[in-house]
């Protein structure tokens, strides 16, 4: 189970009453799922998410038969994103610097709830029902705190043209899509770049990625597919990413020559 930094003082009210009921010690079910002593007494308190494998381990060894595995599904599954997703996400919410370079739509922290709508509407294979729409756009929506975070995060974006003009959710939810990242593009702290239809060279053939810095100034890329994400965390293949990156933002527009394409593109619609 996986949920973010989220926490639920039922589910750890739960999870100690069955722990002190196997009179294990906190620090006896951490050496069983991995944790420390602190980390189990965060998540008894609410004040953490059971990450890895945490409840369902818990679970066995501790003989709920099924109460933990039950309360977790409805507290940390209400958002309805999958494991990977929830990882990169805690990174997010804590990262440095975030660099992202998106070829088929808005990047996720970007996105205006009309805009977000569309995107998880248009899901097929599963298609997702009103309640999980709805869900997934209040998550989606909760990213855009990494604007107002302090201290201020580093952020760039270089975007495919071809994402300024799909009109997911009609034009009126495009035009006001615009009219937010041009918004955000002003922030001091965040800075967009258009990648043009016209390059004739491009270094970000190979798709989507996602560049972070930790508070600590730490490395880290992501990728995600359809079915799956993973961090990139070592040598030579890190630096491959950072560097490709660094390739694409002298490739694509300047910031100011971005600003004034994605005015255009507004106007005209």
């Amino acid at each position: 189970m996986h949920s973010g930094e989220r926490g639920s003082e039922s589910f750890g009210a739960l999870l100690r009453f069955f722990r002190e009921r196997a009179g294990m010690t906190q620090e006896g079910l951490g050496k069983h799922v991995g944790y420390s002593k602190s980390q189990v007494a965060m998540v008894e308190r609410g004040e953490r998410s059971p990450k890895g494998k945490l409840v369902e381990i818990a679970d066995e060894v501790l003989g709920a038969q099924g109460a933990l595995l039950v309360l977790a599904e409805k507290e940390f599954k209400k958002n309805g994103l999958p494991p990977w997703t929830e990882d990169y996400l805690a990174e997010e919410r804590k990262a440095a610097a975030l660099h992202m370079y998106q070829t088929h739509l808005m990047p996720g922290s970007l996105q205006t709830e009309a805009y977000a709508r569309a995107v998880f509407a248009s899901n097929r294979c599963p298609t997702f029902d009103d309640e999980d729409v709805e869900s997934r756009v209040a998550s989606r929506l909760e990213r855009q705190q990494l604007f107002q975070r302090k201290p201020a995060p580093n952020v760039s974006y270089v975007l495919e043209e071809s994402v300024l003009t799909r009109p997911l959710g009609g034009k009126a939810a495009l035009k006001e899509q615009l009219h937010h990242i041009l918004a955000i593009g002003r922030l001091r702290h965040v800075e967009i770049q258009v990648m043009p239809h016209e390059r004739d060279v491009h270094a970000g053939l190979n798709g989507n990625m996602i560049l972070l810095e930790t508070a600590e100034r730490r490395q880290l890329a992501y990728i995600e597919g359809h079915r799956g994400g993973y961090f990139v965390s070592e040598q030579p293949d890190l630096g491959d990413l950072f560097g490709k990156y660094g390739t694409l933002r002298a490739q694509a527009l300047t910031p100011e020559e971005s600003a004034t394409l994605i005015e255009e593109v507004a106007g005209k619609l």
